[in-house]
C-alpha cells in the first residue's frame, strides 16, 4: 500500500465514519463528506493548458462602472474569485470593436470595444491574471470580419479597391451563387451565403450573414494580415493564445485540405513570435472531421463529449459514455499524440446545461462530475459553476453574472433583461458560496480534486463494465497513481461488486455523498461519486 497523506487519510477515515453513522440522514452526510475536500496546494499537479480554462462573456460579467455592460475592470475585480475557483485559464468572448452585443462582427482588430475598456485596462487585466497563474486566450474572429470594416467599406465601394481581394466575390448571374448552401456544421442555420451589394452587380460570400462577409484567405496580402493581428495580440499586449473561431470554414467547405494548411501556416507564424502561444479551434463537427485540425491546431472543442454527457445525466444511463471518448482520444492522438482534448458541457451559442437537464439540480453536479473526471482539458461556461440557465435565442444564453442579492450587487451587467437565470431562480455566487451543498462549491471540490490529481489531470482511460446501467465507472491512471472512478447517474442508491481484479483499490480518494463499503461490495449513494485509490 502506497503512503497517505493528511488529506487522503482524512477522506478515507470520513468513509469509514460513513458506514458506522448509516442512519444518519443524506444531507447531513453529504455536508459531512463536503467539508473534508479541502484543496492541498502542495499537491497541485495540472498545469496549463491542461487546467481548467473559464469562458467569460464581458458583457454579462461584472459591470464596474454602472453602465450595465459588463467591462474589463469588472473582470479585473473577479480575478480572486477565479483563482479560489481553480481554474487556471481565461477564454475572453470577443472584445475588438463592433456594432453587435456580441462582437462577432468586428470593425477594428487592433483596439478594444469602448464598452469594454481600453487597451491599457486589457494590459493591466493579463498582467493581474498572471500574477494569479492564471492564463488569457483571447476570442479571434478571422473568418470574417463585420460588413462596417474599412476593409468591406472601401472593397464594396470600389472594385479596383486594394482590399477588393480580401473577401470572395461572384457576379450576380454566376451560376455558384444561384445555389443554396448546404447546412454541414451546428455553427450556423444559414443556407443563403451570397449576399448582395446595393447599386453593384457584385455578391460577397458570408457564410454566417450578410453582416459577416467571409476574408479571402487565397490572397497572400490577406493571410500576411492575419498573422499580423495574432503578433500584435501576442507581442504587444500579452495575451497567451487564441480561440478560433469558426476555424474549419477558413475556406470553401469543399477544401477542407487547405483549411488544415492554413492553421499548420498560422501556428507556426505565432510560435515564431511566442513559442508556447496555445490555439483551440472551434470546429463544430464530428470526430472524423475535427481530427486533420490538430496539425495546426493541436487544442480543439470536443462537441461529441459534450452532448454525450448530457445524454448520459438525462437518461440516467452511462451507456458508451466512457468507451466511446476512448475511441476518440486514441483517434486523435495517432493524428498528433501531443493534442489538448479540449472538453465541455456547453458554451455560449449553446443552450446552458442547467436548462438541457431541465433545472435539475443533480443531474447538473453529475455532469459537472464527469466533465471534471473523465480526461481532457475542460472548459467550462461562466455562470455554470453557480447554476445558471438559459435558452436560445443567444442572448438569453449569455444572460448577467449573479454575484450577490439584487439590492446588494454593485457588479450585475443590465444590458439585458434575463428570462432564465434571475434572482428567483438562481442563488447568488455569494450566497452559495456559504453553503456547503452548493453547485459552486460541488464545482469547487471537482476542480480542486482535479487540479491535486495527475492522474486525472493527465492519465489515460480504462472504461470499466460493472453491471447497472447507471454506474459510469472507469479507470484513470498516471505514473505511480491509479484510481477507480465510480458514477451513480440515478436517483436511487445502487450497490456495485468490485470484481477481484479490482481488489487493490480499497482507499478512498473522494466521495461527494456519504457511500459504504463492505468486502468487495460498494452501495454508492443517488447522484455520487466515489474515487478509490489502490
Amino acid at each position: 500500500m502506497k503512503k497517505k497523506n493528511l488529506l487522503h487519510l482524512a477522506l478515507a477515515a470520513s468513509f469509514v465514519f460513513s458506514i458506522a453513522c448509516s442512519s444518519v440522514d443524506q444531507t447531513s452526510q453529504t455536508q459531512a463528506v463536503a467539508t473534508t475536500q479541502q484543496p492541498d496546494e502542495q499537491e497541485k499537479a495540472s498545469e496549463w493548458p491542461r487546467g481548467v480554462t473559464y469562458e467569460i462573456f464581458v458583457q454579462s460579467f461584472c459591470d464596474s462602472n454602472g453602465d450595465g455592460i459588463g467591462d474589463i475592470k469588472g473582470m479585473t475585480s473577479k480575478l480572486d474569485y477565479l483563482r479560489d475557483l481553480g481554474v487556471e485559464g481565461i477564454w475572453l468572448m470577443p472584445m475588438n470593436p463592433s456594432p453587435s452585443y456580441h462582437k462577432y462582427n468586428v470593425t477594428d482588430y487592433y483596439d478594444i470595444h469602448p464598452d469594454y475598456g481600453t487597451l491599457e485596462d486589457y494590459k493591466e487585466f493579463i498582467q493581474e491574471a498572471h500574477e494569479r497563474g492564471i492564463h488569457v486566450v483571447m476570442d479571434l474572429v478571422v473568418n470574417h470580419s463585420g460588413s462596417d470594416h474599412p476593409w468591406f467599406q472601401e472593397a464594396s465601394r470600389n472594385a479596383n479597391s486594394p482590399y477588393r481581394e480580401y473577401y470572395v466575390w461572384a457576379h450576380k448571374d454566376d451560376p455558384q451563387t444561384q445555389k443554396e448552401g448546404k447546412i454541414l456544421a451546428g455553427d450556423s442555420d444559414n443556407v443563403n451565403r451570397w449576399h448582395k451589394v446595393a447599386g453593384s452587380d457584385s455578391l460577397y460570400y458570408g457564410y454566417f450573414y450578410d453582416g459577416m462577409p467571409d476574408l479571402n484567405f487565397d490572397s497572400p496580402k490577406l493571410r500576411e494580415e492575419i498573422y499580423k493581428i495574432g503578433r500584435f495580440w501576442l507581442s504587444e499586449v500579452g495575451v497567451d493564445g487564441f480561440r478560433l473561431d469558426a476555424a474549419r470554414h477558413i475556406f470553401p467547405d469543399d477544401r477542407p485540405e487547405d483549411n488544415h494548411q492554413f492553421w499548420i501556416d498560422f501556428r507556426n507564424e505565432m510560435l515564431k513570435v511566442k513559442e508556447d502561444a496555445y490555439l483551440v479551434g472551434e470546429v463544430w463537427a464530428d470526430a472524423a472531421t475535427v481530427a486533420p485540425y490538430m496539425k495546426g491546431l493541436p487544442a480543439l472543442f470536443n462537441f461529441d463529449m459534450g452532448y454525450a454527457i448530457t445524454n448520459a445525466v438525462n437518461k440516467e444511463d452511462a451507456g458508451e459514455l466512457v468507451s466511446n471518448h476512448r475511441k476518440i482520444r486514441d483517434f486523435y492522438s495517432s493524428v498528433n499524440p501531443d493534442f489538448v482534448d479540449a472538453t465541455f458541457l456547453t458554451n455560449h451559442d449553446q443552450n446552458r446545461i442547467m436548462s438541457e437537464v431541465n433545472g435539475n439540480m443533480n443531474k447538473a453536479k453529475m455532469a459537472a462530475a464527469l466533465l471534471f473526471t473523465l480526461p481532457g482539458s475542460p472548459y467550462m461556461y461562466y455562470g455554470e459553476e453557480i447554476g445558471m440557465k438559459g435558452k436560445k435565442p443567444d442572448e438569453l444564453i449569455r444572460e448577467p453574472f449573479i454575484w450577490e442579492k439584487k439590492e446588494e450587487d454593485g457588479c450585475r451587467a443590465t444590458w439585458v433583461e434575463p428570462k432564465y437565470s434571475t434572482d428567483q431562480t438562481v442563488t447568488p455566487a455569494a450566497v452559495q458560496l456559504e453553503d456547503e451543498n452548493s453547485i459552486l462549491n460541488h464545482y469547487k471540490r471537482f476542480i480542486q480534486l482535479r487540479n491535486n490529481s495527475k492522474a486525472l489531470t493527465y492519465g489515460e482511460l480504462e472504461p470499466l463494465n460493472l453491471g447497472p446501467k447507471s454506474i459510469s465507472a472507469f479507470l484513470r491512471k498516471y505514473e505511480d497513481e491509479s484510481l477507480l472512478v465510480l458514477h451513480n447517474l440515478s436517483d436511487k442508491e445502487v450497490s456495485v461488486s468490485l470484481p477481484e481484479t479490482l481488489a487493490a483499490y480499497e482507499d478512498v480518494r473522494f466521495q461527494s455523498k456519504a457511500s459504504t463499503k463492505s468486502n468487495n461490495m460498494l452501495k454508492l449513494a443517488p447522484y455520487s461519486t466515489v474515487i478509490l485509490e489502490d
